[in-house]
């Protein structure tokens, strides 16, 4: 017998190999030529047979291959029907906070060109639509992703630094900019640095969300600790950037944080434990909605506050504004990654402290503003603020 194996081409298929053996007709017997896998135990192998090592073809095709006839290796394969994924409608939801930024950009435009169409959303929506977002982050969420969160001090350290003190810093860097190099007048350097002494904005968190949602958990813990503690740092920082002491209700900020944050992240969490269908069949619509909320909340105070932006001192507290709010987030995202760079998940830490870090609660700021001080070009900074990172 002669085994010769046949690789004079190399199938593309990367299949295990298979022996077929063609025996010859033995004198003692005719046997018409067919083709069989060898088996040693069962099969005699008659004088003359050769063997023949051949490639299986992919079980895609549903030829039978002819032992009579030789195999062409150089033949077309057929091509391999292609299924069409159509996207379903269910599907295209889920994907709406892909066009989140150009959502806010349009609202950010119309609200300039056309401040009526945002006027109607007053102040009043705020604090529920900040505490739908924070629904839609609770349902998404789990007690373990807590948990987890409140097992990592070391980031939550690195976002309250980040909050209390990087931010401080550059908001009295700006604000003295805005009063030397601008020449503008020192009420609105005051805003701008009262602007810089508030706490982590809730949208932060949202922000977190789209981008990083095992980081979410951590970014709530972070905003509703500068929250807590804001009532005690706040009067403290601005005493010592503005030179005076602004008392902040404790109450006030006790009730933000539950409305805002723990009370619907809890219905959230409490919703995808114990009704897990009604969770799958509402998820599916929070992802647009979101989107709709978070459009509504970045072009209604730019409208409301269009007296302000388009003031004389509007272009140039714009300019420093955003200035102060670009440096935040790449300060917050260097510190991060240079405290991190050893972790294994240093760039979702980095994007989460960054938002933390750029984002303050700019209501809370305009506020006060408002409350505490007799000239109202100090709350021209958080207005502007408020229209660009709402909370």
């Amino acid at each position: 017998m002669i085994l010769r194996p046949n690789i004079c081409h190399q199938h593309k298929y990367n299949q295990p190999s298979t022996f077929t053996f063609f025996p010859r007709k033995c004198p003692s017997e005719e046997i018409s030529q067919m083709g069989f896998p060898i088996s040693t135990h069962n099969r005699p192998l008659c004088w003359g047979s050769r063997l023949i090592v051949s490639r299986r073809v992919s079980s895609g095709f549903s030829d039978p291959v002819d032992p009579d006839e030789p195999l062409n290796y150089n033949a077309p394969l057929s091509p391999q029907p292609v299924l069409e994924n159509k996207a379903s409608f269910v599907d295209v939801l889920k994907k709406a906070n892909s066009v989140l930024p150009q959502v806010v950009l349009a609202s950010t435009i119309l609200a300039l060109v056309y401040p009526p169409s945002f006027t109607w959303f007053t102040s009043r929506y705020y604090a529920p639509a900040l505490g739908f977002l924070m629904f839609a982050v609770g349902l998404n969420s789990s007690e373990k992703d807590f948990i987890e969160a409140f097992n990592r001090p070391a980031p939550i350290l690195a976002g309250y630094v980040g909050q209390f003190v990087i931010k401080p810093l550059l908001g009295y860097l700006f604000g003295t900019m805005a009063m030397t190099m601008f020449g503008l007048p020192t009420s609105l350097g005051a805003g701008i640095m009262l602007t810089s002494c508030v706490s982590g904005a809730q949208l932060s968190n949202y922000a977190t969300f789209l981008t990083d949602p095992t980081m979410a958990p951590l970014s709530i813990v972070m905003t509703s600790l500068s929250t807590a503690t804001a009532v005690f740092v706040t009067p403290l920082l601005s005493l010592l950037l503005i030179g005076k002491r602004l008392p902040v209700d404790v109450k006030g900020m006790i009730s933000n944080i539950l409305q805002i944050v723990v009370s619907p992240v809890a219905a959230g969490l409490l919703l995808n434990r114990f009704l897990p269908r009604i969770s799958s069949a509402i998820r599916p619509f929070l992802p647009p909605l979101s989107v709709l909320v978070t459009s509504l909340c970045v072009g209604a105070p730019l409208a409301i506050n269009i007296d302000s932006v388009l003031s004389p001192f509007g272009i140039s507290v714009v300019l420093l504004v955003i200035a102060f709010h670009l440096s935040a987030f790449v300060l917050g995202y260097a510190f991060t990654g240079v405290a991190f760079q050893n972790a294994p998940d240093v760039k979702p830490l980095q994007r989460t402290l960054s938002y933390e870090t750029g984002m303050q609660s700019s209501l809370l700021a305009l506020a006060l503003a408002n409350k505490f001080f007799q000239d109202p070009l100090v709350g021209v900074p958080p207005a502007i603020s408020v229209s660009q990172f709402i909370s």
